[in-house]
């Protein structure tokens, strides 16, 4: 595959030499686990759990691919969100407001099952009650659990969809190990490509990713469920996304928009129903609530240089932000919302990587 280009009013820049240069923007802040070979670009790989005050869990539902993910953050931890998708399903959003009065949670949820899988923010909510951790108000104790949902009716019997059961069991399961990868949790249905029909989609799943920086721990999950495809942000190529009408081949959505190709594809794109990519950024450095609200702002970025296209029409794209406090000291927002958007778009990556192909829908590494 060819690498793209872009072009300014100086001439022609191969996107690899861009990325490169825009890379020098975090210097040498970055403490890497290692460099991935023949590149100057730093391997990310960790989990969202190596966030201290972190936990995941997962369900995953046996009789068809569907699920949730819960984060689980019981000693509280400032929240955020952003949602730059025009198709959303989410609860407790607008709590999340920086000029509205509740600063921490407990739990976000990610779920399938379209709005029905809110109905997961539930089980959340019983699962901490029991155990006594929410929002205080004299006689009781309220868990505070923002939740969103993506589309996955479409992948088996659309009656089955993840409830409050499932929302409780995901919290049972909940650990600080790394979580399970791929076809997991609100992942399971999760597929990407859908610009001309699920019938040129394929496989997608999730992923996690975290790295150290400058004293802060900075770490993503997310269910990668969008209508376009996935792109390796060094190479320009495409991971996983729509293909062609054989279904042997990447089609490469964007350069099949700008060829015009869209008008006729655009009634299959709307009759998938929603799409929706769901992240969730978490931290332990100590920022307010407008701060970490700019954070889950920044980690769209993540998902722009990954997905193409995003934030469409069909999709529904969310990110929560959570900071723990845990390291003690207060956070530089520039430091971590540009962090932020580098371990999404590492997690986007390991969710397609990870991903296992169902019937009529192979994986990346498949095709």
């Amino acid at each position: 595959m060819k690498t793209s280009l872009l072009r300014d009013h100086g001439g022609t820049v191969k996107r690899r030499q861009f990325v490169g240069s825009a890379g020098l923007l975090l210097g040498g802040a970055l403490t890497a686990r290692g460099r991935s070979q023949g590149s100057d670009a730093i391997a990310i790989g960790g989990a969202i759990t190596d966030v201290a005050g972190v936990k995941v869990g997962h369900f995953t539902d046996s009789r068809r691919p569907t699920g949730c993910t819960v984060v689980l953050v019981e000693e509280g931890a400032t929240g955020g969100v952003d949602v730059r998708g025009a198709a959303p399903g989410t609860r407790d959003t607008e709590l999340l407001n920086p000029i509205n009065t509740v600063e921490q949670v407990h739990a976000i949820m990610l779920s399938g099952g379209s709005a029905f899988g809110l109905e997961t923010a539930a089980g959340v909510m019983r699962y901490l009650e029991e155990k006594r951790v929410g929002y205080s108000v004299g006689a009781a104790r309220v868990p505070i659990v923002p939740a969103a949902i993506l589309f996955d009716l479409g992948v088996g019997d659309q009656k089955i969809r993840p409830d409050a059961e499932a929302g409780y069991k995901a919290c049972q399961a909940a650990t600080t190990n790394r979580p399970a990868e791929g076809n997991v949790g609100a992942g399971a249905g999760a597929t990407v490509g859908k610009l001309f029909g699920m019938i040129r989609a394929m496989k997608s799943g999730l992923g996690t990713s975290s790295i150290k920086v400058g004293g802060f721990t900075v770490g993503a999950i997310v269910a990668v469920n969008a209508v376009g495809d996935v792109i390796d942000p060094h190479t320009g190529a495409v991971i996983a996304g729509a293909r062609t009408p054989d279904g042997k081949r990447l089609l490469n959505s964007a350069q099949s928009i700008l060829r015009g190709e869209l008008a006729a594809g655009l009634r299959a794109a709307y009759e998938v129903g929603a799409a929706t990519t769901l992240g969730v950024i978490a931290t332990d450095a100590i920022l307010t609530k407008a701060q970490v609200s700019k954070v889950a702002q920044m980690a769209h970025d993540g998902l722009a240089r990954a997905i193409n296209p995003v934030h469409t029409p069909v999709d529904g794209d969310t990110i929560f932000a959570l900071a723990t406090g845990k390291s003690g000291k207060a956070g530089n927002v520039m430091l971590i919302g540009a962090v932020a958007a580098e371990v999404m778009a590492a997690a986007v990556l390991r969710a397609v990587r990870a991903a296992k192909g169902l019937a009529g829908l192979p994986s990346a590494g498949e095709l």
